[in-house]
């Protein structure tokens, strides 16, 4: 079984301040996107944002990647890039990806919305939502295991007629932006063979999902992974530290 580091209270007090920070942040970033602004423009506020908190942007720190955010609309799922020449419309799914280095740690969370989207976007976020909320109260530091957020991700998306993404995860995070354990979106193997949770965790719970085909492709790019068939995808996602008594979202 894949080893994961626990945090010590001191860690898990700076995560919580780089949290706090990462969360107003991204808030701003939401406020920001408008008919007709560039994802370009995004990603510079929250360069800005990040460096005035006293951090690093964490994506920048990923080999090869140049920016501070991932951006993606409608179609797109994970890793897009904030081009100028993505200019946000009338109707459009909009997700935004962002991370934060603070003092020696990393913070992670994304966040899914629609631009006067139709009334199926609205129902479709909604249900992200869910499972997402659903995922995160599946923890018990006494008796939970990542199996059980993974079921409590596919049961809601599935429940509502959506399939969950199944070539991406959420992840532990700490002093890497990636860290043990990986946590699916949909259910493999025994509960009892997952990775128990326990107090010290701190993890990324990422409900990744699509309205049409899991099946995924990458662009051109090297970075944008966008669904084959066309259709929607939504990410949703949380830093979240277990404690003796349960969990806290820090971001």
């Amino acid at each position: 079984m894949d080893k994961f580091s626990l945090k010590t209270p001191e860690e898990l007090e700076i995560m919580r301040e780089g949290g706090k920070k990462l969360s107003f942040i991204k808030n701003e970033l939401f406020k920001a996107v408008k008919v007709g602004v560039s994802a370009s423009v995004i990603d510079d506020l929250a360069e800005m944002l990040i460096l005035e908190s006293g951090g690093k942007p964490s994506f920048k720190m990923v080999k090869g990647y140049s920016w501070s955010t991932c951006i993606n609309v409608n179609n797109g799922v994970v890793h897009g890039i904030p081009h100028k020449s993505l200019v946000f419309k009338e109707g459009d799914l909009v997700s935004i990806d962002l991370g934060l280095y603070y003092k020696g740690f990393h913070t992670d969370t994304s966040i899914s919305f629609d631009l006067n989207g139709s009334k199926e976007v609205k129902i479709f976020l909604n249900a992200g939502k869910l499972a997402f909320d659903n995922a995160i109260s599946s923890i018990d530091p006494n008796n939970s295991y990542v199996y059980d957020i993974s079921k409590a991700i596919e049961d809601t998306v599935k429940k509502y007629g959506f399939r969950p993404i199944l070539d991406l995860t959420g992840h532990g995070i700490g002093k890497n932006l990636h860290e043990n354990p990986y946590i699916p979106c949909f259910t493999e193997g025994l509960r009892i063979e997952s990775i128990k949770i326990v107090p010290g965790m701190a993890i990324a719970v990422e409900v990744m999902y699509v309205a049409g085909s899991s099946n995924l492709v990458k662009e051109n790019d090297g970075w944008t992974i966008t669904t084959q068939d066309g259709k929607i995808a939504g990410l949703f996602e949380d830093t979240i530290i277990v404690t003796e008594k349960g969990y806290e979202k820090i971001t």
